[in-house]
């Protein structure tokens, strides 16, 4: 800065008062002490650095203080910047330790560094070396300004509107990124994970789009039963997505992460449903199961009528959102019942009471995943597997409990047990009822052909059957029957590997025994009632 006596002390903006400013119809307070502005001075005149602070240290935007940071030389201010990323305003000289020494530290800084948010105000006492169109237009300059000419208003002016500049741009990109986690999350809306994730990707959005700050959290209680009460019911809560000081809090009961007053406000949030006060806004709803949600955006400013109400449309939406994930749970949920009831029934009239079709189930999701299927498949097979022996439920009880061999006669009929779970099952159009004709049908056939009913070979046996054949003989071998006793289980894992190729998949076989452990460890969880 040439023009240094523009730059008076004894101006009024350069006392120790702080500055406030209107942004709109907005007044803007002073700033709370943790949260800053970053400005890069990047000079190599220690006296320019001395009045650009002398002139900014009170200077207030949006309730929040500048943080004045200091280099001397280009190659010092990519090293502020690589260190500070957030930082929002450089001022740059063009001639430090070399003539262009500015200019190659701003093309540096957009393309080295991939900085595209920091806002650059080159500053010269030399305009003729570095003309402003070509300058602003080739090295991504956002303002130019020529050092005899940048009084102490004209200063505070230009970080101001450098400032609206970057507040903007750094919303768009928060609203970018939380459209994108909408649209990936909108591919698996109904799983937990993914309502999650786009709850997060909502809250960011929102809070960008409004000006809010970056504090937002959605919770939600466990079930109909949990009540937000004041005898620590609290704990029922379950923040289900965070952004901001809450990003970290996903999983974690409420009460570990609010204090008493913030609870209190949720309390009364229960009963009004909406609340704004003290710059924060708060949104409960339930959903069509019972439970209960709370949204909490912590504001940056007082917010208008129409904020308001987004902010509320905001808190519908997600309801309806629940309300969906939650019926598409109870969906699945009631087939997953309805298959365990009707798998034990067969089970309990075969005598092989306990556990069975539930361990078949949880194996064949392991050994699934563990031969490399996918987590889509490897849940259908999860579900479907406890079917396997639907059929059995047409087999003539003298022959399901016969305590000796088998005649040809009856060993023909007992092998229909395969066609008829097929039969019962083939109609349906679910997807898990389909998986389960083919497991029905296909868990008796043989990699070698000598299987049954239709003496498929290889890879001609669908994935699913050939899993589950093998975890059904596993789990059948270990439990008493009424025409055997129980194999200890190093003679099932001996049979299994001398079945490789022959009755058994080879690939699978290899699986199998490299995780033996924890298949093992798998099927010991799941023990019969009776064992333990």
């Amino acid at each position: 800065m040439d023009d240094q006596t523009s730059l008076d002390p004894s101006n009024p903006q350069a006392d120790d008062a702080p500055m406030v400013f209107f942004d709109g119809d907005e007044l803007i307070t002073p700033a709370e002490p943790h949260k800053t502005w970053k400005v890069l001075i990047a000079d190599d005149d220690e006296e320019v650095h001395l009045i650009t602070r002398m002139v900014l240290r009170n200077l207030v935007f949006e309730g929040r203080s500048l943080q004045l940071l200091s280099a001397h030389s280009g190659i010092d201010a990519l090293r502020q910047l690589g260190e500070n990323p957030d930082t929002a305003i450089v001022l740059l000289d063009v001639v430090m330790e070399s003539e262009h020494a500015g200019l190659e530290a701003a093309r540096s800084i957009r393309e080295m560094l991939g900085n595209r948010f920091v806002r650059i105000i080159l500053r010269t006492g030399q305009p003729g070396q570095a003309p402003e169109q070509r300058v602003v237009i080739d090295y991504d300059i956002n303002d130019y300004k020529e050092k005899t000419d940048l009084t102490a208003q004209k200063l505070t002016t230009t970080v101001i509107s450098a400032l609206r500049s970057y507040r903007d741009i750094i919303a768009i990109d928060r609203s970018r990124q939380g459209l994108m986690k909408i649209i990936e999350a909108s591919r698996h809306i109904f799983s937990q994970q993914s309502l999650s994730q786009l709850s997060s990707g909502v809250l960011l959005q929102i809070s960008a789009l409004l000006h809010l700050g970056n504090d937002a959290m959605l919770a939600q209680t466990s079930g109909v039963a949990a009540k937000l009460d004041s005898v620590g019911g609290e704990t029922s809560y379950t923040v289900m997505a965070g952004t901001g000081r809450f990003a970290a809090a996903i999983g974690q009961p409420l009460s570990s992460i609010l204090g008493s007053p913030e609870i209190d406000l949720l309390m009364h949030a229960k009963h009004e449903k909406t609340i704004i006060r003290n710059g924060e806004f708060i949104g409960h709803f339930s959903n069509a199961s019972g439970a209960q949600s709370v949204v909490l955006i912590q504001t940056e400013g007082t917010q208008g009528e129409v904020d308001v109400d987004l902010l509320r449309l905001f808190a519908a939406n997600v309801g309806v959102a629940f309300d969906n994930s939650s019926l598409n749970e109870d969906l699945l949920a009631t087939q997953s019942e309805m298959v365990h009831t009707l798998s034990k029934v067969v089970e309990a009239r075969s005598n092989e009471t306990g556990q069975h079709v539930v361990r078949v189930g949880e194996l064949s999701y392991l050994l699934a995943q563990l031969a490399g299927l996918n987590e889509c498949d490897s849940n259908l097979l999860r579900l479907a597997a406890p079917m396997h022996d639907l059929g059995k439920i047409g087999i003539p009880d003298h022959i399901l409990h016969k305590p000796g061999a088998l005649t040809p006669e009856e060993w023909s009929a007992m092998r229909e047990h395969s066609a008829i779970g097929h039969s019962l099952l083939v109609r349906s159009k679910r997807p898990a009822l389909q998986a389960a004709a083919t497991i029905a049908l296909q868990h008796h056939e043989c990699w070698d052909g000598s299987g049954y009913p239709s003496g498929l070979k290889g890879e001609e046996i669908h994935v699913f059957g050939r899993i589950v054949g093998l975890i059904d003989v596993f789990d059948a071998l270990s439990h008493p029957r009424c025409y055997k006793q129980a194999w200890p289980i190093s003679k099932i894992i001996d049979f299994i590997r001398l079945q490789r190729g022959i009755k058994f998949d080879p690939v699978l076989v290899d699986v199998f025994l490299a995780n033996a452990d924890s298949l093992v460890a798998l099927w010991q969880n799941h023990a019969d009632l009776a064992a333990g």
